[in-house]
Formats: structure tokens, sequence, C-alpha cells
């Protein structure tokens, strides 16, 4: 479709579509008396990807989410064989879960320049770039002959990891109008939740049965496979992007200058410095984000140091499971994700879309808060009782029962939370989810280094309160924000 460029406001929504001068993306017409022309999408225009049938969406859906998946898996994939790695590699333990922290702080900062950068470029380059040096970089992490250089190799492996949780949430939002986003958006959220479960199960019969090393060597196999699936099936979603390809074809073909609507026509690196301060922007100007981005960095501390601590758990006295035992009690907390994804997740669509229906059609991000409720009450809930099964030396089947509602309560806040971001922020949806994911992953990464700390001198019952505590004390965000949200955005409202 193409039409004369007029003054518009560069906000205008990135797939709006007029009726005016609508014509086939083949067969454009230029008028030389005009000067510049804007393309954009027709109606059913097989290049949007809005348009897409859905086989071509959950392809690269599916894509998108094995990577998600498997960058989480790796920071904890390593973590049943980490007194093997510390004996090994002649170090201690608290050496190799530096490995895990550099890991796991770099794939909260990767999102930050990622994000934006998929935002300039387009989702597939910087998908393709990223992923296919994560995978490169698990060949050095195997055969690692010190501590120092396995520390270095991961934290730059948890760079590039991240592009799948940077990214991911902005390619859903290419694809799926608000009405259908969040059943599939929660397909690939599973991927950041389930992964750091399915690492340590994993890990624990490979480290058992092959050692350590082919824990990196295995890892090399799969995401190099996931790879040569992204050069396959992989497309740009970015709507920019693809408009700006047709106004530099069309511009060969029939001469002229062609536009499309809210283009930033800067300087390259104007763009650039103002893409990469947008999620930081976005985090310290917006306060339901920050608390939010708090309120989930608690939650993944709680949850990084569960996963480090398993092993110490449930290898001493009374429970006295070995590598594999401690890796399959990992299904507790998984079992809770897909829960989570099979029953929960799907009716946050359900509640939205009745809500609007009730607001005479008209939608607000705010009714994607309703369901995060649920996990603000199990969160807290399940940790104490975590906490304090196995002060009391309860059978480890009670405190792994607890694992699962919180895995479940994870994915009700997580998603709804996730698709808020998204909605509030529709044309730098990946720049949004970025600034959250900062500081989730800073605190996750960075507390686990003093956890067992905190639980020798506190104990198990007490320690796992602390957390319990901390989350309690936000879990009214959800709620509040539901109430007054709208309010708060208006009146913190920035022009990005």
């Amino acid at each position: 479709m193409t039409r004369p460029r007029n003054g518009q406001d560069e906000r205008t929504p990135l797939l709006q579509r007029s009726d005016s001068y609508e014509q086939e993306s083949g067969d454009v017409q230029v008028d030389t008396n005009i000067l510049a022309w804007e393309l954009d999408f027709s109606k059913e225009d097989p290049e949007n990807p809005r348009q897409w049938s859905y086989r071509r969406k959950m392809a690269n859906v599916i894509t998108i989410s094995m990577m998600a998946i498997l960058s989480p898996l790796a920071s904890s994939m390593f973590s049943p064989g980490m007194l093997q790695i510390a004996e090994c590699l002649n170090t201690t333990k608290a050496m190799v879960t530096g490995a895990t922290t550099g890991f796991v702080v770099l794939l909260g900062i990767g999102p930050l320049i990622l994000a934006p950068l998929s935002e300039t470029f387009g989702r597939r380059k910087i998908y393709l770039v990223c992923f296919t040096i994560f995978s490169l970089l698990q060949i050095p992490t195997a055969l690692s002959p010190n501590i120092e250089t396995m520390i270095v190799v991961r934290t730059f492996s948890g760079f590039f990891g991240s592009v799948g949780i940077a990214n991911g949430g902005g390619t859903v939002s290419d694809m799926f109008p608000p009405s259908e986003r969040a059943e599939v958006l929660g397909v690939y959220l599973l991927g950041p939740a389930l992964g750091p479960t399915l690492g340590p199960l994993f890990g624990g019969l490979i480290v058992d049965n092959l050692g350590w090393r082919w824990v990196f060597w295995v890892l090399t196999i799969v995401c190099m496979t996931n790879t040569l699936l992204g050069f396959l099936f992989l497309k740009e979603t970015y709507a920019p992007v693809i408009l700006a390809k047709r106004c530099r074809d069309a511009s060969k073909t029939y001469g002229g200058h062609f536009t499309f609507p809210g283009e930033d026509d800067r300087a390259l690196h104007q763009r650039l410095t103002s893409s990469i301060q947008r999620p930081i922007r976005i985090l310290f100007t917006q306060p339901i984000i920050a608390t939010m981005a708090a309120y989930q960095a608690v939650i993944f501390a709680s949850m990084y140091s569960l996963f480090t601590n398993m092993d110490s758990i449930f290898h001493m006295e009374p429970y006295n499971l070995n590598t594999t035992q401690v890796g399959l009690l990992f299904l507790g907390p998984g079992l809770g994700f897909f829960l989570g994804v099979w029953f929960l997740v799907p009716q946050i669509d359900t509640v939205f879309n009745t809500l609007t229906a009730r607001n005479k059609g008209v939608s607000k991000p705010e009714y994607r808060l309703p369901l995060a409720n649920i996990g603000s009450f199990l969160l807290p809930l399940t940790l104490f009782w975590f906490g304090w099964t196995i002060e009391y030396s309860v059978h480890w089947a009670a405190p792994i029962c607890a694992t699962v509602f919180y895995g479940l309560g994870q994915v009700a806040i997580f998603n709804c939370v996730q698709n808020y971001y998204i909605d509030a922020f529709p044309q730098f949806a990946a720049s949004a989810i970025a600034a959250g994911a900062v500081t989730r992953s800073l605190v996750g990464g960075i507390v686990p280094l003093f956890a067992s700390g905190l639980f020798e001198r506190l104990g198990y019952g007490w320690g796992w309160s602390t957390f319990g505590f901390l989350i309690m004390f936000l879990s009214p965000s959800p709620f509040l924000f539901m109430r007054y949200g709208e309010k708060l955005r208006k009146r913190f409202a920035i022009d990005l």
C-alpha cells in the first residue's frame, strides 16, 4: 500500500493501516509530482507478520522458545557437578558458584543491549549472530583448564545466550494481537522458567555417567542444532525492518523516496544511542516497571538460591540422596511450571478479553494483572512451607510438594507481568521486557552467592522465611497496579 507522506506522529502504531491509496504490494504506482511516498502493510499483506499462517508463526515461536530454554538450562545444568568441578579444577564450590553468577548476571545485562539492537537492525540478525556465538562458547567451557577460564567464558556465554530472553516477547508481540497473545507467550515463557529446572535433572544424569565436561559437550551439540534450525526457519518479524526493506526495494525499482509510518530517519549512531538508552529510561522513569522488576528480582533470587542449594540440602542427612535422585527432585517446580502454563496462562487472555468487553471494547494493560494475585498468595506460602519442612527434617516429599506450588505461583507472576510490559509499551516491547529482566537477573545471579551463608546462620526455616517475607512485602503490587496503574502510567508517561 502506498500513500503520499504527510506530517505524522512518530508514535503511530507500527501496524496501523489506512484504506487510502491501497494497492497490492507488487503493484505500486508512483506519481512523479509527489516527492515522497509512504508504504504500509495492506489489509491482507503476506509480509505482515500478523497475517502469517499459524504454522509459520509457530515455527518462529518454537525456534525462539528453544533459545529461551537453552540459555537458562545452561545456567544450572552443571549444578549437580559443582563438587566434581571444584575437585577437578583444584578450587572451591564457592568459586564454581561464581561461574553461575557471571552467567546469570550477564543473562540480565545482555537484554539491555540486545533488545534495543533488535529494534534497530531486526530480530532475526540478532538472534542468529548471538546464538551462534553462544553455541560456540560451550566448547572452551568444556575444555576449561582452570576455574578462571570457566568463569570468564561462562560470563560471556550468558551475555550472548540472553538473546532469546531479550527479544522473545517482542517477537511474539510482532506476530500476535493482544487478544491472542497470552497463551502463545506462555509457551515461550515456559523456557526461562523450565530451563533452570530441567538443567540439574539432565546435568545430574550426565555428570554421574560421563563426567562434568560432557555437560558442555551436550550443550554444544543441542545449541548448534537449534542454531541451524534458526537459519532455516526463523523469519524477520519486526515491522519497521520489513517495511524499511520494502522502501529500499521500491526506491530501486521506481525511483523517488519511500518511507513508512513511524520511520526513524535519524542517523544510525543517533538511533543506536537512543535504542541503548531506552530500557534504562523505562526502568528508571516508570514506577510500575521498577516495582514489578524488584518483585521479580526477589522471586528469581529465591529460585536460583533454591536450585544452587538443592544439592547441599538433599545430599546430606537425613535425606542422603545421590546426584541423580537430587536431579529428579527438580521435577517438582517443573511440574508447577507445566500446570501453570497448561491451566492458568490461557485464562490470562480470557480475563483480558472479558474486562475489555466490559469496558466497551477498550483494553488496558492493567487487565493483564488479575491472575498475578494467585502467585502473590502462593509464593511466600510455599517458601515458608519448604523452609520449615526442611528445618524439621520432614520426608523429602513434603518440601518438594511445596516447590510444585512455587512453580505455579511463579508462572502466574511472570506471565502476567510480561504481558503487561508488552501491552504498556507495544512498539518497544523488547526494551520494556529488557528493563524488567536486568534487575531480575542481577539480583538472581548475585544473591545465591550469599544464600548458603544465610542458611548457615539462620537455619533453613528462617533462611527461607527471609525470602518469603521479602516477597510478601511486594506481593500487593499486582493488586495495587490493577487499581492505580492507569493513573501512574499517565502521570509518568514518556516519549520513547
